[in-house]
């Protein structure tokens, strides 16, 4: 099952050798040699699953995951642990922290390439669901009903006197005005001829652009901004 990874280890020998054997098995593979350099990657790529070690310099795979999960866009994101530290205690640590499977150095390649793909399709299955919407479903159905009564008072939303330009790809500005019209992503999905997951990648997109950390914040922001446009466009290729 094909996806997109994010990599972070502090050595470059086993950086590398992960790497390869994971592009050899048919993904995408981003790295990076610390936390720092994985969450701005993190932000860039959104990727389907982060691999990262434990026991890196500064901040910690710990650290690394904590300030992942407090990020909107990544609160469900699979996260593997890699670690030479391999006690029951450390591994308890671990799944407290958060992260989806663990792994202790050294290790089994094709095992490393099994609990990928199996956290992957969960991950897919949750989408097929509506889990996959970032929200539970009374949460978001509450947000969608937010968004349709804001839209009624459209008019009652003044306009910043500094609105914000911000730039955003063709299929980014669909994708909000399509949010703006209070679709659900499976709808957006249908209405673009793409993937529920590429919808979810778009949206948090717009998330860390407009700062924003749900939709009803990001429709005010972008009626507030006249970001939406008058008519949504299709047909784009993805970006």
């Amino acid at each position: 099952m094909a996806g997109q990874l994010l990599l972070v280890d502090d050595e470059p020998g086993l950086r590398e050798a992960v790497q390869a054997y994971l592009e050899d098995s048919g993904f995408t593979v981003d790295v990076a040699s610390n936390a720092r350099e994985g969450l701005e990657l993190a932000r860039q790529k959104l990727p389907d699953l982060v691999i990262t070690d434990i026991m890196m310099p500064q901040v910690d795979g710990y650290q690394f995951l904590k300030q992942l999960r407090e990020e909107p866009q990544f609160k469900g994101l699979p996260v593997v642990f890699l670690t030479a530290r391999g006690m029951t205690s450390d591994r308890i640590q671990g799944y407290t922290a958060g992260c989806d499977a663990y792994l202790p150095k050294p290790f089994d390649p094709d095992e490393l390439v099994a609990i990928v793909t199996n956290l992957l399709k969960q991950s897919a299955a949750r989408v097929a669901t509506g889990d996959g919407e970032g929200h539970n479903i009374a949460d978001l159905a509450r947000q969608i009903a937010d968004i349709k009564s804001m839209l009624t008072q459209r008019g009652a939303i003044a306009q910043s006197s500094n609105p914000i330009k911000l730039d955003f790809t063709p299929r980014e500005q669909s994708v909000l005005d399509l949010v703006v019209d209070g679709l659900m992503n499976k709808e957006i999905a249908r209405r673009l001829e793409t993937s529920v997951r590429n919808v979810e990648k778009y949206v948090s997109r717009l998330f860390v652009k407009t700062s924003t950390n749900s939709r009803t914040e990001l429709v005010r922001f972008a009626l507030e901004n006249g970001l939406n446009t008058s008519m949504t466009r299709g047909g784009e290729t993805d970006e």
